[in-house]
C-alpha cells in the first residue's frame, strides 16, 4: 500500500487498486510504521461521516486485492441460458435477439453450466455493478419467478389469476 498526498494505492495478488480522496477536505490519510489511519481535520458531523466512508472504502480495497469479491447470479427460465465469448457475456433472455454484454476490464466472469454466473473482482464497487447491469437485462418477475437474480435473493410470489370465480 501506498499513500501519495490524497492518493491510496494497494497491490496484493487479486490486482491493484487506486483511488483519489481530493474530495474528502475534512480528513487526511497517513501511513506511520507500517499502520494505516484516517485522521479527521476536527469533531464535526460531516468530519465524522467523511472519516467512515473514507475508511470503509480503504478497507474494500484491501480486502479486494488480498482476497477478492464475487457476486453470484443464477438464470432461471425455459430457454434462459448464458455463453461466455472472449470478452463478452452472450444472454438469451426470452427477447428476439441475444443480450451481449462486454465485460469490463478487471472483472471476471465464469459460467457454471448455462444457467450460473460466478462474478469476481478486487473492486467491490465494479463487481456490484457489473452483477446489477446483469440482473437488469430481465429482473426476476413476481409470478413465476423467471429472470435474473442472486443466489441469495428471496423472490416474493404473488398468486395468478384465478379462474371460475364468476357469479
Amino acid at each position: 500500500m501506498k499513500v501519495e498526498g490524497s492518493t491510496f494505492s494497494a497491490k496484493g495478488t487479486h490486482g491493484e487498486l487506486k483511488r483519489s480522496f481530493a474530495d474528502q477536505k475534512m480528513v487526511s490519510i497517513e501511513h506511520k510504521d507500517n499502520k494505516l489511519q484516517v485522521v479527521r481535520k476536527d469533531d464535526s458531523n460531516l468530519a465524522r461521516c467523511e472519516q467512515g466512508l473514507v475508511y470503509a472504502l480503504i478497507r474494500n480495497m484491501l480486502l479486494g486485492v488480498s482476497k477478492g469479491f464475487e457476486r453470484d447470479l443464477e438464470i432461471i427460465g425455459v430457454g434462459y441460458r448464458a455463453n461466455l465469448k472472449g470478452k463478452a457475456l452472450e444472454l438469451s433472455l426470452g427477447y428476439s435477439h441475444p443480450v451481449v454484454f462486454d465485460i469490463p476490464a478487471g472483472i471476471t466472469i465464469k459460467a457454471d453450466g448455462q444457467t450460473k454466473l460466478k462474478i469476481s473482482g478486487p473492486s467491490r464497487e465494479l463487481v456490484g455493478e457489473t452483477a446489477a447491469k446483469i440482473r437488469g437485462f430481465r429482473p426476476p418477475e413476481p409470478y413465476k419467478g423467471k429472470g435474473i437474480k442472486y443466489v441469495d435473493e428471496v423472490i416474493r410470489r404473488k398468486a395468478g389469476k384465478s379462474a371460475g370465480a364468476a357469479k
